[in-house]
């Protein structure tokens, strides 16, 4: 898990509990069933009637869950896996790394090498690979969209809840047991909806954002390495494209075991 976005998510309702605690009010007053079935109910069948894939709006949970994940894309193992690869292909050729290839667990790695020991053009690797990365990119768009979506409609879902909640009020103001309640549902709704758009789906999509481009660089990363193999480009000279892609930590990794002298 990811502890700084797992305590960023728990710190934003520690503080709302926080705060009606301190207003001398119980948690209770503030959990009211209609008011979340409205606002949640409401909000995700919106963003299913908006088009969504249902598969998408049923992957939510899971991609809420990937969102608050420590995620490690091996930026500096896949390095100086190809910068093995690169001196291995420069002493003994490209047909020397076809034994290697069945152990790599990266996909697009293993077909980009593949390609590369099969004699195919450096252009036509590239663009395949990259059509790889649109694909990829566009399945986390889906994603991405869900949240940003939810995050326009849970707001108004909640105004929702208000209107229906001060409808019923006015309606019944000759019966003074009536008036709390219904005032209740109208100020809680505001409250579930706002908390579900920039307590949940905001920071989510820009989370989501984060990683999509994270596992970019790493593509792009690998593509360059690739194709500095298929030309036969110096180590050194793939390993200075490498320092490009990675964290300061990482790069000076392996500027210090491959840059040595």
């Amino acid at each position: 898990m990811n502890i700084l976005s797992l305590a960023g998510f728990f710190g934003i309702f520690a503080a709302i509990i926080i705060s009606i605690l301190w207003g001398g009010n119980p948690i209770t007053a503030y959990l009211d069933i209609p008011s979340f079935f409205v606002v949640v109910v409401a909000s995700v069948c919106m963003v299913i009637f908006a088009g969504i894939k249902p598969s998408d709006s049923l992957g939510m949970i899971k991609l809420f869950s990937l969102s608050i994940k420590k995620h490690n894309f091996g930026e500096l193992e896949i390095a100086k896996m190809l910068m093995g690869f690169s001196e291995k292909a420069r002493r003994e050729g490209l047909l020397a790394l076809e034994d290697d290839i069945t152990d790599i667990d990266n996909e697009l790695l293993k077909t980009g090498l593949r390609l590369t020991v099969d004699g195919t053009d450096g252009a036509i690797i590239r663009n395949l690979l990259e059509i790889e990365i649109n694909k990829i990119q566009e399945r986390h768009a889906r994603g991405q969209k869900s949240f940003d979506l939810w995050a326009a409609v849970a707001p108004a879902s909640g105004m929702w809840g208000t209107v229906v909640g001060l409808v019923g009020m006015m309606k019944n103001l000759d019966d003074p047991s009536s008036v709390g309640p219904n005032m209740a549902l109208a100020l809680i709704t505001t409250l579930y909806g706002s908390v579900v758009a920039n307590a949940l789906a905001i920071p989510t999509a820009r989370r989501l954002r984060v990683l999509d481009a994270e596992e970019a660089n790493v593509i792009e990363m690998i593509i360059e390495g690739v194709l500095s193999i298929q030309a036969g480009d110096n180590t050194r000279i793939l390993c200075q494209k490498f320092l490009a892609y990675m964290s300061k930590e990482d790069s000076n990794a392996l500027r210090a075991e491959f840059l040595k002298d």
